[in-house]
């Protein structure tokens, strides 16, 4: 440490200390931001100190800003060849943005320098497995032998049991009652029944195969139409939701922005009730992807865990199925454009261009389905690297040129907590809402959701706190390596 603060005042090295010290007062308090601005501070008077830069990463890590998390845990490794929490942090960013071999060189390098260290072991451990399976997949991959879970499937098997008291398909279909059961059922800890489980997801795939990667969605000049964000498996939340605006129906329309699942660990929850109102209302009721419902977000943080845990390894592969399917974008009465993530790194992209996206896959690490996943506003013009390391950050010209060459009034998009909400950004040409309230249980935001007239298309912003749920904790099923971050 003398040797990086010999170009430093010993009244300057003080001062970084006391700066980080109340940083790290602020991250105890999980209010993440203000944490990361005195870490800058302290990191703007003495940027040679190596904890500094690793316990920035930290709060980036719990912030999302994966990007972020991974230049400062690399840069804290430089200033530092032994400091093993920066080898921790840069392995749990890799592990974030999908990059285990990358994570398993970290993990490799923490347990051999403390071989004792049972949290390393594990999460080397999984990385491992990871690894290994991924590269079993692309081995197999060629020859497609195996057949889709969907396939798979015979529902004339399934037996129910006389002991089920749950809410029952009728004819094999949704109806409003079933919904109503159904969302009772699961306010009261029931768990569906596999058989009419497997049915609905059948169900919703076949429909959603039929749809383009960004619909139009017709809304009356008198119809109100309600945008909901981020849900993340926080159920009773989305009762609120319900309970505050009303049930979905064919005169209360709704879409549903995409990260309804992981984290929160009512993900089966959530999932089932919005698949069962999109069967329900398919015409009324919509549904757009988010970064989490794809195959390694869902490994991660919890939702595979949640639906191994409450039905079956081969219903989480379905589900898989289904999310490759769910469309990217929706285009509210040819005036808004939804999509959960953002913008694009070009200039040039039509409407036209992301109907026609080939969405049946994993999101790629870049090009225009990815951008639509993971990309984030920013205040300056311009584009700049993601702060999540995948996606871009667009500006307010890049807003407006979109707009403009697509003839539109403005873009809804959702992805990231907002303390209110949502928050209105560009000239008001860029909002984000954000539906989960108190999200994960610690970060303190309301929840909020737009409503729309057609007629003029001005959005209304209704904001709620986070109601009580069952004592089970968020993350609850979420992989091993994650109980660093959380």
């Amino acid at each position: 440490m003398s040797e990086q603060n010999q170009e430093l005042s010993v009244e300057k090295v003080e001062e970084a200390e006391k700066i980080k010290n109340v940083a790290n007062e602020y991250f105890k308090k999980q209010d993440y931001q203000e944490a990361i601005n005195y870490y800058t501070q302290a990191i703007e008077i003495n940027p040679r100190n190596a904890i500094y830069y690793g316990n920035r990463s930290y709060a980036y890590l719990r912030t999302e800003f994966y990007g972020y998390a991974l230049a400062d845990a690399s840069m804290a490794i430089e200033l530092d060849k032994t400091y093993i929490k920066g080898y921790y942090r840069r392995a749990a960013s890799y592990m974030s943005l999908g990059k285990f071999k990358e994570a398993l060189r970290d993990y490799e390098y923490v347990i051999k320098a403390r071989p004792n260290d049972k949290d390393a072991k594990r999460n080397y451990t999984e990385c491992n497995k990871i690894v290994k399976k991924i590269a079993f997949q692309k081995a197999i991959s060629v020859k497609e032998t195996k057949k889709k879970g969907a396939d798979s499937i015979n529902l004339d098997s399934m037996t129910i049991e006389n002991e089920y008291n749950g809410p029952e398909l009728v004819d094999g279909k949704v109806t409003l009652q079933f919904m109503k059961d159904l969302m009772e059922f699961y306010k009261n800890c029931g768990n569906l029944h596999r058989k009419y489980a497997y049915n609905i997801l059948l169900d919703v795939k076949d429909y959603f195969m039929d749809q383009p990667s960004l619909v139009d969605v017709p809304i009356g000049d008198d119809n109100t139409f309600t945008v909901c964000g981020d849900i993340h498996g926080q159920f009773y939340d989305l009762m609120n939701i319900f309970a505050k605006n009303g049930l979905p129906s064919e005169t209360n329309p709704y879409l549903f922005n995409g990260d309804f699942v992981d984290r929160g660990s009512f993900s089966v929850e959530c999932i089932f009730t919005l698949f069962g109102f999109k069967l329900l209302y398919p015409n009324h009721f919509f549904m757009s992807r988010g970064n989490h419902e794809s195959a390694m977000m869902n490994h991660l943080y919890g939702f595979e865990g949640e639906v191994k845990a409450k039905y079956t390894t081969h219903m989480a592969e379905l589900f898989t199925e289904v999310y490759n399917w769910l469309p990217l974008a929706h285009c509210l009465n040819n005036r808004v454009v939804v999509m959960h993530g953002g913008l694009f790194s070009r200039d040039d992209v039509t409407l036209d261009e992301i109907r026609s996206i080939d969405r049946n896959r994993q999101p790629p690490d870049e090009g225009l389905m990815c951008e639509l996943l993971w990309s984030d506003p920013q205040p300056q013009n311009g584009r700049a690297l993601s702060k999540r390391g995948v996606g871009c950050h667009f500006g307010p010209d890049v807003t407006a040129n979109f707009l403009k060459m697509n003839n539109l009034d403005y873009i809804i998009r959702s992805h990231e907590v907002k303390n209110d909400g949502y928050e209105v950004a560009h000239d008001g040409k860029c909002i984000t809402v954000f539906s989960a309230p108190n999200y994960c249980d610690t970060m303190g935001n309301l929840g909020a959701f737009i409503t729309l007239q057609g007629k003029d298309m001005v959005p209304q912003f209704t904001k709620y706190a986070a109601v009580p749920h069952p004592n089970v904790k968020p993350m609850a099923y979420a992989n091993s390596f994650l109980s660093m971050m959380c």
